[in-house]
């Protein structure tokens, strides 16, 4: 786009260079998710509107945005969902309404037939069983809610999701041995490599979600009693962990030697202006450019295979169900039974086992 130009940028140029910058990557992958797209042009339209160069359009309402913000106050109010929650729930909702519906289409008017033929739209354009399940889950309970207002009928009990086995998914994360290689990989005296190491401890010892570690605040770690406080979203609360030594002397040497002098209260903060908090697609970066410099073969490189394989090794060493579950936070039981699905080495351990003496 050519800045110095007279007159203004269009949301129509912006979209259509986003479209087109595939050509000065120097890439393989010339596939980009819909997700990233949208990022990228709410990056650059943010950018463009604060330099001025933006022409601004008159925002086009969205279909039937009165019932998606009632719906949304019952989520809140009602449900208590958590702010992330209740965002994802309005997109996708959003989303779905505006590629179904014209304009002149009233919402009662809505079928199951419709709802099908969305799912089966993501469901061509790349989205996952699992991703799909959330999706019609999601459109399920809308619907429900539209149906108790009067607002639509019988379409709630028509949705169906694709199956999802329980034992079907394997949390999988890298073997302790190579944790602890990949640890030892951030050994540098840098200010990059002393504040991600700081940032991977957390994420091996404590098992931590990539959003818990860049929430971390300056006041979430009690030096004088060698407390850690850890915001958990999903439960809206705060969980204490004793400070281990080798996270507290990490942290420490990142915030003498390397955090920038900022008026932020998070913790980890960028290295380069403009000085601000990371996001939580910062540290899965990290990890996952680390991984695959050290070699490291999993199915999935991001932060939270660290949360995976710290489940894994308590399990593996010992520790009942119940205090790797109250270690990562969980909310249920079933959530951490998950890692004990298939234990192979137990396994292996099974099969050296004469049975047949048994008899």
């Amino acid at each position: 786009m050519d800045l110095c130009r007279p007159g203004k940028i269009t949301h129509e140029e912006i979209a259509f260079a986003v479209d087109h910058r595939i050509r000065l990557i120097r890439s393989e992958r010339t596939n980009e998710s819909r997700s990233s797209r949208l990022l990228f042009i709410h990056t650059a339209t943010a950018w463009l509107r604060f330099l001025g160069l933006l022409e601004e359009r008159h925002p086009t309402k969205e279909p039937f945005v009165h019932y998606i913000e009632h719906y949304v106050d019952f989520m809140r109010d009602q449900r208590g969902l958590s702010p992330t929650t209740i965002s994802n729930c309005r997109d996708e909702i959003g989303h779905f309404l505006a590629t179904v519906c014209r304009p002149d289409k009233e919402l009662d008017s809505l079928t199951i037939h419709d709802v099908d033929a969305y799912l089966a739209y993501q469901s061509n354009h790349g989205w996952a069983r699992s991703s799909l399940h959330a999706l019609a889950s999601t459109l399920r309970n809308f619907f429900r809610y539209v149906e108790g207002q009067g607002w639509a009928t019988n379409v709630a009990s028509g949705i169906e999701a694709p199956v999802l086995y329980r034992e079907e998914g394997l949390p999988l994360g890298p073997n302790w041995e190579d944790v602890q290689r990949f640890v030892a990989s951030f050994a540098g005296d840098s200010t990059i490599d002393l504040r991600n190491r700081a940032m991977i401890m957390l994420l091996v010892v404590y098992g931590l979600r990539r959003g818990e570690v860049v929430r971390l605040c300056l006041e979430d770690i009690d030096w004088c009693g060698e407390i850690l406080h850890v915001n958990r979203p999903k439960q809206r609360c705060k969980q204490q962990y004793p400070l281990v030594a080798t996270v507290g002397n990490a942290i420490l040497r990142y915030l003498k030697e390397g955090r920038p002098r900022s008026a932020h209260r998070e913790l980890f903060l960028s290295v380069e202006a403009p000085i601000r908090p990371l996001s939580p697609g910062c540290v899965s970066g990290i990890v996952r450019s680390r991984l695959a410099t050290l070699g490291i073969d999993i199915p999935r490189r991001g932060a939270h295979c660290m949360r995976h394989a710290n489940a894994r090794h308590l399990l593996d060493a010992g520790f009942a169900l119940k205090e790797i579950g109250d270690h990562l936070g969980h909310r249920s039981a079933s959530s951490t039974r998950t890692y004990a699905k298939v234990d192979l080495t137990g396994l292996r351990c099974v099969a050296e086992i004469d049975l047949g003496s048994l008899l």
